[in-house]
């Protein structure tokens, strides 16, 4: 007997717009394997929209940041949570795969297995269990049948932790290295004088607040000391608002560039970083660009995190590379006072810049996926763990 819907139906959350981007590539691959015998259904953004995804809600309304903010929206996120379960329980997909914002879609997943138990579920992108809360990998093991890391240490911890099968896929990064790094009139002003200096604060206003003020007495400093160096600052067009109200009082005045190409232009041109840690510190790394890392938050997160990491470093270069070359300057030493004198090392040949430089030229062939794409790897587990889990009824 025919079946009736011969179609693949394939259910995929992601609630950020870098798992939206990680989504639309991954769908583009399940089309070219699966044609026109595949649907996709579930939550997504604009990238996966023009894949063909239409999204339960925009996931714009779970842009919240920070505890305070969750805590006053927590109906409406565990309403979303409920209706999001309910929709892939009523799809009945042949796979439902989550991407990244484990805060939520690990909530929706373990919904779906109670419930559905038959449907397979594939993790994409692995919540940082190496460095906070190690017991969700044995938690995990329960609701998830694959997990596709970004990160080449990542199989290993799952393996140590007894967490589900996990594969290394490749970070989305390594597809990119043209748009990072110089050609030969870029190398050319990347070694010239005065040094381009970046400076990146993060990519979320809170972020932002935490950072600019010491940021810009920091490069004051260096200003103050006689040091010439050209300042950039990359952003996108929805904060260009906060960021020029913030660097209003800064000494010395940055060149702000918008935008996601202008950003890569100035990336391909720089000497030296001054950053928030986080995935920016591997996307230098990448460029070549040898950096210092600053972190601060509020009061009540500090207090959490400084109980829950277990890592060396926050650094997520440094993770990669398995040697701490980045200094880090993190809550209390993250002040004007510090930061200055260590960019001070990097805008000259340095033992520091050298140490760093040379940990960069290492990062392709640790983080070398053979001659496979992330999205491609990513979609060959995607349609294994489909097939295996497949039902028959």
């Amino acid at each position: 007997m025919q079946s009736r819907d011969p179609k693949r139906k394939i259910f995929l959350i992601a609630t950020e717009e870098s798992g939206d981007r990680l989504g639309s590539a991954l769908m583009k691959v399940l089309r070219q394997r699966l044609g026109d015998g595949v649907q996709f259904v579930g939550v997504g953004g604009r990238t996966m929209a023009r894949e063909g995804l239409e999204t339960l809600f925009p996931i714009e309304e779970l842009s919240i940041v920070g505890f305070a903010a969750v805590v006053q929206q927590l109906p409406k996120i565990l309403r979303l949570i409920r209706e999001t379960a309910d929709a892939v329980t009523e799809a009945a997909p042949d796979a439902l795969v989550i991407i990244d914002s484990p805060d939520f879609t690990h909530r929706v997943a373990r919904r779906v297995r109670a419930r559905s138990p038959a449907i397979p579920i594939v993790d994409y992108v692995s919540p940082q269990l190496w460095a906070w809360r190690p017991g969700r990998a044995r938690t995990m093991l329960g609701y998830v049948d694959h997990v596709l890391g970004l990160l080449p240490f990542e199989p290993e911890e799952y393996r140590k932790l007894g967490g589900p099968p996990c594969s290394y896929v490749g970070h989305p990064l390594i597809e990119q290295l043209g748009s990072l790094r110089p050609n030969t009139e870029e190398q050319a002003r990347r070694n010239s004088e005065p040094p381009v200096l970046l400076v990146l604060p993060g990519s979320r206003r809170s972020e932002i607040r935490h950072h600019l003020a010491v940021f810009g007495a920091a490069l004051g400093r260096l200003q103050a000391e006689g040091r010439a160096f050209d300042l950039m600052l990359p952003t996108m067009p929805h904060l260009e608002a906060t960021i020029r109200e913030g660097i209003a009082n800064w000494p010395v005045k940055p060149q702000i560039v918008i935008g996601e190409s202008e950003r890569r232009a100035a990336f391909r041109t720089a000497h030296a970083a001054l950053a928030k840690s986080g995935t920016v510190t591997l996307e230098l790394a990448l460029s070549g660009i040898p950096m210092v890392t600053a972190y601060r938050v509020g009061a009540i997160e500090a207090f959490i995190l400084r109980r829950a990491i277990r890592v060396s470093s926050v650094i997520l270069a440094n993770l990669v590379i398995g040697k701490d070359v980045i200094p880090e300057y993190l809550q209390e030493d993250c002040t004007p006072e510090k930061l200055a004198p260590a960019l001070a090392e990097l805008l000259t040949d340095s033992p520091l810049r050298r140490q760093q430089v040379e940990a960069f030229a290492r990062l392709d062939q640790i983080m070398s996926t053979g001659n496979k794409s992330p999205s491609v790897l990513a979609a060959d587990i995607v349609l294994a763990t489909m097939r295996k889990g497949r039902r028959t009824s």
